[in-house]
């Protein structure tokens, strides 16, 4: 067997990121394609191969018998799961979860101050150059201060937008797939995070969701799409939240019935929402969703982070030193579960 790793990259890697991961141990050869397409990648390159690391260029078992790890450069991965490298038996495949939670939880808390404190109607009076005579009671918040917030799934995301409310005195609720085990052992910037559980107040089965909703101020959604959680968000568990509650949505299209929430925001059933993510991307410009008084529309941007390669090389540094150590890797993919 030979000494060497052979790390094959399909992602463009600054130079200055790759030799961070080449001062990580002279047993790696690392090899860089920034290319489209699978047959772009020379066949001896995928033969050669032991390390992948990749957004979304997969190859098939052939292309790639030596390997042994598979590392995405994204955090969900639901587009990846009928792949057939997904079922390799030796392979272990890791992803980015946490890597952009910081952003994200930044992201969070922004659009649960933007809606409770009205900006949405506030950008369209702007527009018009208009300042209203009723702005003392058209503009009285929903404060963070003093509410109630539900956080539907308690992964890498969520913990951290825990810990950023915590300083607003807010109660935060969760659920969790696994509620005799709040603590959480995936990748998360040093102090970042809640990997203890320590910042909820209580934490619900997902069979228990509608009783949280029932009583939350806001609600944000941050759960991978699974077969389990495909439709959480229906017209059931809808028509339980408070009429004064705002949604923000943030996971996977498909989580939230789409169809249910735009009913709900037209007809005022829910305050308002903030969704970053939709079914149909880019947003078709006929949506009905870009004319909701109610609706902050942003073109799923939540994670982005001028830091990200940064943060994402750090992790896979990380997870490169736990490989050659023979040691467990961070964020492993469970099939089962389906993230």
């Amino acid at each position: 067997m030979s000494d060497y790793v052979d790390v094959l990259i399909t992602v463009p890697f600054p130079e200055e990121q790759l030799e961070r991961l080449r001062q990580v141990s002279s047993r790696l050869r690392i090899m860089q394609y920034d290319v489209a397409h699978t047959d772009e990648i020379p066949p001896d390159a995928w033969r050669r191969a032991e390390v992948l690391y990749t957004a979304q260029i997969l190859p098939t078992p052939e292309q790639a018998p030596n390997l042994r790890w598979l590392q995405f450069h994204l955090a969900a991965i639901d587009f990846a799961l009928e792949s057939e490298m997904l079922r390799k038996q030796d392979l272990v495949v890791t992803t980015l979860s946490g890597v952009a939670a910081p952003q994200v939880g930044e992201y969070v808390v922004m659009m649960l101050l933007g809606l409770g404190h009205g900006l949405p109607e506030i950008f369209a009076l702007n527009a018009k150059a208009n300042w209203p005579r009723d702005r003392w009671e058209r503009f009285k918040p929903s404060e963070l201060r003093g509410s109630t917030v539900g956080l539907v799934g308690y992964g890498s995301i969520n913990r951290e937008v825990a810990r950023l409310l915590h300083a607003f005195g807010v109660t935060v609720l969760a659920t969790k797939r696994d509620v005799l085990h709040p603590e959480d052992n995936n990748y998360m910037l040093n102090g970042l995070g809640d990997p203890q559980g320590d910042y909820f107040t209580r934490l619900y089965p997902y069979k228990a969701l509608s009783s949280m909703l029932k009583v939350c101020d806001y609600v944000v959604v941050a759960v991978p799409l699974t077969s389990e959680s495909r439709g959480l968000i229906s017209a059931r568990e809808l028509k339980v939240m408070k009429s004064s509650a705002f949604l923000v949505n943030l996971g996977r299209a498909g989580v939230v019935d789409e169809q249910a929430l735009l009913e709900a925001l037209q007809e005022k059933r829910l305050a308002g929402a903030a969704l970053d993510v939709f079914a149909e991307e880019p947003l078709p410009e006929t949506s009905p969703f870009w004319r909701l008084p109610n609706a902050i529309i942003s073109p799923h941007i939540a994670g982005i982070s001028s830091h990200y390669m940064e943060q994402s090389t750090s992790f896979f540094i990380e997870n490169l030193q736990r490989y050659l150590e023979n040691t467990p890797l961070l964020n492993r993919f469970d099939p089962e579960r389906g993230y």
